[in-house]
């Protein structure tokens, strides 16, 4: 879907009533277009898949998308992405990444938050949209704002599900006093071997492109991003996407990763990969190792390791590496609606 000029956006936008028990003070702005900028700055920090600059790269070429934000005088205070199905009868958020949905001011009441909700919904409605579906952050990114939503969302009749869990390392806890005694062990071998952990220069991306569909491969997992798709958002989003690895002693790779920004105070292990041949050695350990002095020394507040998902369930092998790893499990929760005819 093409971007949209500024003049077009500006012509097309939408200004939406919000129901008069809402309180004054709050608009409701709706703008189209793969990604546009809000037109007041937002009163929070925007996670990243929730900014234009990767809302550009999504490239969903399905249906209309559309963005509500919600103004007070001075600033956007909330706002929701939300994607058509190629027929208009169904609407998510997010549109092609780990997360979307409604983000908010801290501050901003449960009744504007409903209001914004119900108005949103009254506009998709109108437009034909039967089916809303959301996929918000897992709780641990913001339990309060989690629960706030999870809340409203009960209230206005949105069904849950699926469930899943979702696994994070704290940052502000020592890495290896919270291994599993069998992982410390393995930590330690890697340090005897020589491993290594490095950041690397993105122009090694194509390589470590290769390794990592390679290992997927051989575990029977899928990678469902092509290797021009991660070089774009490389190219967007430098200093935001980084690319990590642990070395044997003869500089050869032992595993990869992609590790994403989400904002400045959370990191996201996105695409971890190790070769079958380097098991025995459990590079993994050392590179999670690695990314948590890293997220630790950056200031940040948590290493998102993500859910353990397989197409028929929980993966419960890599569920129980995470937790080895030290992680804590959350809730990650898909919200949906019918919207009627």
């Amino acid at each position: 879907m093409p971007l949209l000029s500024p003049s077009i956006i500006s012509a097309a936008a939408q200004l939406l009533p919000l129901p008069a028990w809402a309180g004054a003070g709050y608009t409701l702005r709706r703008l189209p277009g793969l990604a546009p900028a809000p037109v007041r700055p937002p009163a929070y920090v925007p996670w990243l898949y929730l900014r234009p600059v990767h809302q550009a790269l999504q490239q969903w070429n399905e249906g209309e998308v559309l963005h509500f934000f919600l103004e007070n005088e001075t600033h956007t205070v909330a706002q929701l992405s939300v994607y058509l199905s190629a027929d208009g009868h169904a609407a998510r958020s997010p549109g092609r990444a780990p997360f979307g949905a409604v983000q908010t001011a801290p501050t901003l009441p449960e009744t504007v938050l409903e209001a914004f909700l119900t108005t949103v919904e009254a506009s998709l409605r109108t437009q034909g949209v039967r089916r809303l579906t959301l996929r918000p952050h897992a709780f641990a990114y913001e339990p309060a704002a989690s629960a706030r939503l999870a809340t409203v969302l009960g209230r206005l009749g949105y069904q849950t599900g699926p469930v899943e869990m979702n696994s994070y390392l704290p940052l502000s806890r020592d890495y290896e006093a919270y291994l599993h005694p069998s992982e410390r062990r393995r930590l330690r071998k890697c340090a005897r071997h020589g491993l290594r952990f490095e950041q690397e220069p993105p122009l090694l991306l194509p390589l470590a492109y290769e390794l990592i569909a390679r290992s997927r491969q051989e575990k029977g997992k899928p990678l469902n991003m092509s290797l021009e798709q991660l070089q774009a958002l490389f190219r967007a989003l430098p200093g935001q996407v980084l690319l990590f690895s642990v070395r044997d002693a003869a500089g050869e790779w032992a595993a990869v990763s992609v590790v994403i920004e989400v904002r400045p105070d959370v990191l996201y292990h996105f695409l971890p990969a190790s070769p079958l041949a380097y098991n025995h050695l459990s590079p993994m350990v050392l590179l999670n190792a690695g990314l948590h002095a890293f997220g630790k020394a950056s200031g940040m507040r948590l290493l998102d390791l993500g859910i353990s998902a397989l197409p028929t369930g929980v993966d419960e092998s890599l569920l129980r590496f995470k937790r080895h790893l030290g992680a804590v499990s959350g809730l990650k929760l898909t919200f949906s609606k019918e919207l009627g005819e």
